[in-house]
């Protein structure tokens, strides 16, 4: 692709369906740059059920067509050249997954011909998410360590200005938890001690793996960090650009996790910066994003998170310069 071009970036996941349109150029030290047009979220819950069934439901294929239908007007309209779109966890782990390509390719070959959407390993979501949440953070915060908090996994991912060290996708995510453990309205605390316990085991996996007692600075992203961060500024309503690098304290974090566990979900529902569409998980993220904060606290004396809008859409975006 030349060094100055028009793309859209995709990402699929377990809960929502995302683009980002920009405009992708050389910078004056020649590193990427992105220049935003267009960035879009819809909650099409791809992977509900996936958990239990081994299978995509067909509605909910449907419900992603419909979006990626829109999204790809919107990419002929802007002139979109080059379109790469990535689907993580619930496409790796669906028996019918064929059902789903095809309709990819069906719909992205609108707009550029022989595209369809690609499943990507736990491994190089890890490294686009991180690509993207640290390109507006000085290297001297790093090392970083950058957790995507999806809806069926967890990516936690170590480096610093050189790029990645290590990184690790953990079989963990707030629908996968929420399915799983936290059936009540609210949950009990017998169903959120479940839901804990699963979440430190999946986690201890990562930390195996990851040495994040090297980082100096913990960045989240994805719908669960930024929601999350959104109650705790207590917004109106959802603000993208109020939301971008908050720094939230732990103990802050935490008690934010804890009001939102024990929520209703009509009180969840209230809530002004509360999508619709994550009403019903945003609990099991909770639970993960505070079994997170006391992890990273013990392990590395962090004391703070910052919550960036950028991660694996910027990461894809910038992938294909």
């Amino acid at each position: 692709m030349a060094t100055n071009d028009r793309v859209a970036a995709v990402d699929c996941g377990t809960n929502s369906i995302r683009l980002l349109i920009a405009d992708v150029a050389a910078g004056p030290s020649g590193q990427p740059r992105l220049t935003d047009l267009h960035r879009e979220m819809r909650i099409v819950r791809l992977g509900k059920g996936v958990d239990a069934t081994g299978e995509l439901n067909p509605e909910a294929i449907e419900r992603t067509r419909v979006a990626l239908h829109d999204y790809v007007d919107l990419m002929r309209d802007a002139g979109v050249t080059t379109v790469r779109m990535v689907a993580t966890s619930a496409t790796r782990d669906a028996r019918n997954r064929d059902d789903f390509f095809a309709m990819t390719a069906t719909e992205l070959g609108r707009v550029v011909p022989d595209a369809q959407a690609e499943v990507i390993t736990g491994d190089e979501e890890a490294r686009l998410s991180f690509s993207g949440a640290v390109g507006e953070l000085s290297s001297a915060e790093g090392p970083f360590v950058v957790v995507d908090l999806g809806g069926g996994s967890t990516e936690v991912v170590l480096g610093d200005g050189a790029g990645v060290q290590s990184a690790y996708s953990a079989d963990i995510g707030c629908v996968r938890l929420t399915e799983r453990h936290l059936h009540g309205n609210p949950p009990t605390p017998e169903e959120v001690a479940s839901a804990r316990f699963f979440a430190e085991q999946r986690l201890a996996q990562a930390f195996g793996v990851v040495p994040v007692e090297r980082a100096h600075t913990w960045v989240g992203v994805a719908g669960t960090m930024t929601t999350i961060a959104a109650v705790a500024l207590d917004l109106p309503e959802y603000d993208s650009e109020r939301v971008h690098l908050t720094r939230l304290r732990l103990d802050d974090l935490r008690a934010v996790c804890h009001r939102l566990v024990g929520m209703n979900h009509d009180e969840r529902a209230a809530l002004g910066p509360m999508h619709p569409g994550r009403v019903d998980v945003i609990g099991g993220g909770a639970v993960i994003a505070e079994v997170l904060a006391d992890e990273l606290a013990r392990r590395a004396d962090i004391g703070e998170l910052i919550v960036s809008e950028h991660d694996i859409l910027d990461g894809i975006a910038l992938s294909l310069l």
